[in-house]
């Protein structure tokens, strides 16, 4: 197969995953990059200096990982287990367990948990500083409608984004039940939630190329602003050709935000005036997961082949770290025009 360049600001990581990304964020501290994959792995990466500091070995596929801070993290694998993952010794233990996959782990700073979501629809609160692998570490569990896509946070609220289009909203402080339940405004499958910065919404995607800008306030005002946008799709011999959209990163400066999708493009949006801002040229297969730095000064790319086409011949798995030029995240003022003489 054709060798495919990468974009030209992009540095590709060495010693990547041999199989699907699933996951990758930047650490809250540093440029530190943890990257789960269906190779059974969690990678720890120093994304700057391009250096593998560290791998840990599951029973399964990780579906998805999380820092807890720069010296540990956590982990959510195929194998029904949340693992606690402490770098500088290279060991893990098992946190807790679901009875099915465990698709998402977060971690709330302001409540100090673990939060994981299980394809045994199930939502579970660990406080990771109970004894290895007793359940005495579990808060709580909270049962939802399906099974657990997506999880977001901000501040104390969580979203809880499932299969069936269902999305529940939660405090922290309080989750005997969710705050709000809703439905997603889109009409299929839902693929990935994240929380705004600012603690004022979340935007949502799906398999059918869309997403959709939404608010927590109730209010008439506020709900009058939600809105959805096509994205990830092209024309082609007259008909519509649809791209799931996979990731959703928002910029933790400016609170714009990138989307990647199975077309292979990473587009990078002003959601408040509702314009795409930058297109980054094509990367060699599906985007998996994107993940800004801290400091918003680099974006972590997974290419990634998903096989929403079938099992197929494709590119390898990469991860591509880019540079990020304020022109292509910082929202354009609006211009006016001079008012009449």
């Amino acid at each position: 197969m054709a060798s495919v360049q990468p974009p030209a600001a992009s540095r590709e990581l060495s010693n990547p995953p041999s199989d699907g990304v699933s996951n990758l964020r930047f650490s809250n501290h540093s440029d530190h990059l943890l990257v789960s994959s269906w190779d059974k792995t969690v990678r720890l990466y120093d994304a700057s200096a391009n250096v593998l500091r560290g791998e840990f070995m599951h029973g399964g596929a990780v579906l998805d990982c999380c820092f807890h801070d720069d010296s540990s993290g956590f982990s959510a694998s195929a194998d029904n287990t949340v693992r606690r993952l402490v770098f500088n010794h290279g060991k893990e233990d098992i946190l807790g367990k679901h009875e099915a996959p465990v698709r998402c782990v977060e971690y709330s700073y302001s409540a100090g948990q673990v939060i994981t979501g299980s394809w045994d629809k199930k939502l579970k609160c660990w406080d990771p500083r109970g004894a290895s692998g007793q359940e005495r570490t579990l808060v709580g569990t909270y049962p939802q409608p399906e099974r657990i896509y997506s999880l977001s946070l901000v501040g104390n609220r969580l979203v809880v984004a499932t299969a069936g289009r269902h999305v529940n909203i939660y405090d922290l402080r309080n989750m005997s039940q969710p705050e709000q339940r809703r439905e997603s405004s889109l009409k299929y499958q839902t693929r990935c939630v994240r929380c705004y910065p600012n603690g004022t919404g979340y935007a949502l995607s799906s398999v059918e190329g869309r997403v959709a800008m939404e608010f927590f306030d109730l209010s008439e005002a506020s709900q009058a602003k939600k809105y959805a946008f096509k994205c990830h799709r092209k024309s082609e011999a007259g008909r519509d050709i649809v791209y799931p959209v996979n990731a959703i990163a928002f910029h933790p400066i400016y609170g714009t935000f990138a989307t990647g999708g199975c077309d292979g493009f990473v587009n990078v949006w002003d959601g408040n005036n509702k314009k795409r801002l930058y297109q980054y040229s094509k990367y060699p297969t599906s985007i998996a997961a994107l993940s800004f730095s801290r400091d918003g000064r680099l974006l972590a790319v997974a290419s990634s082949y998903t096989y929403e086409e079938g099992d197929k011949p494709h590119e390898p798995d990469a991860i591509f770290v880019r540079s990020i030029n304020e022109i292509e995240v910082k929202p354009k003022p609006k211009v006016y025009p001079n008012p009449p003489a």
